[in-house]
């Protein structure tokens, strides 16, 4: 069989772009947090440019504000804060990730990000952060990022997991809905079960189980050794890829 064609599907702003995670925070008392790094996935089969923007570029530098991703692979864009002081705190930033095709200028998706300085992590009350950013959900001006060259013109990248290309818009529209309820559940439930000594027993077991599920087998490797039945598909390796990125935020953030 004919595979489709995927250019008829490339409408300008429409295509899903996968970015984890997708807010920043940054503790002005913790210099570890001032280096954030933002992963912009490719799950598709041609290549895509993309190009970092946002809203107040004299308070961040960003490696590699524009640049590409091969298909099936991601690359990591680091951000550090520059202008810690304490004007800035509860101060929210966009960061704006458009992405198009090589051959192209038009933009065919974008994903914002939302990036805050915190005076320290101890302090953060959720319920008035939540609060203040659904005040600044709104239409905001974005400027172009200068772009600091780094080790390479493509970042970081790393390979993952070969997608099916059948139904891939229900695919990620529900992959879209499984990362809002994930965000706001598992995090903040491994957040609140987190002691100051280190990770629970709880967090440590969900970490390993899903470094366990990335490294079986996916449907249809034929030559794997694995039983069958312990094969995963393309959407259970991405949501145990996405939950093992939470569990790594709450821990860094314990």
């Amino acid at each position: 069989m004919h595979q489709q064609k995927r250019q008829p599907e490339l409408v300008e702003g429409n295509l899903p772009v996968f970015v984890f995670p997708t807010e920043l925070i940054f503790y002005a008392d913790d210099q570890s947090t001032h280096k954030q790094v933002l992963t912009l996935y490719n799950p598709y089969e041609f290549a895509l440019k993309f190009k970092v923007l946002c809203t107040t570029p004299n308070k961040y530098v960003v490696v590699d504000a524009a640049g590409a991703v091969k298909p099936q692979c991601c690359v990591d864009i680091v951000i550090r804060h520059r202008d810690v002081r304490s004007c800035h705190y509860g101060v929210i930033d966009k960061f704006r990730l458009q992405v198009s095709e090589q051959s192209q200028r038009k933009a065919l998706g974008r994903k914002e990000v939302i990036a805050t300085l915190l005076p320290s992590a101890k302090e953060q009350q959720k319920e008035e952060e939540e609060k203040r950013i659904k005040e600044h959900l709104t239409e905001s001006v974005f400027f172009e990022q200068s772009c600091q060259p780094g080790n390479s013109s493509l970042g970081y990248v790393r390979t993952c997991p070969q997608p099916q290309t059948t139904k891939a818009t229900q695919q990620q529209t529900n992959f879209k809905k499984e990362k809002k309820h994930l965000q706001f559940h598992i995090l903040n439930k491994l957040e609140n079960r987190a002691v100051s000594s280190g990770p629970s027993l709880l967090t440590v077991f969900l970490g390993v189980v899903c470094i366990a599920a990335l490294m079986l087998p996916t449907l249809g490797d034929m030559e794997s050794l694995v039983p069958l039945y312990l094969h995963l598909s393309v959407n259970q390796k991405l949501v145990a890829a996405y939950i093992l990125g939470l569990i790594t935020m709450a821990i860094l953030r314990t």
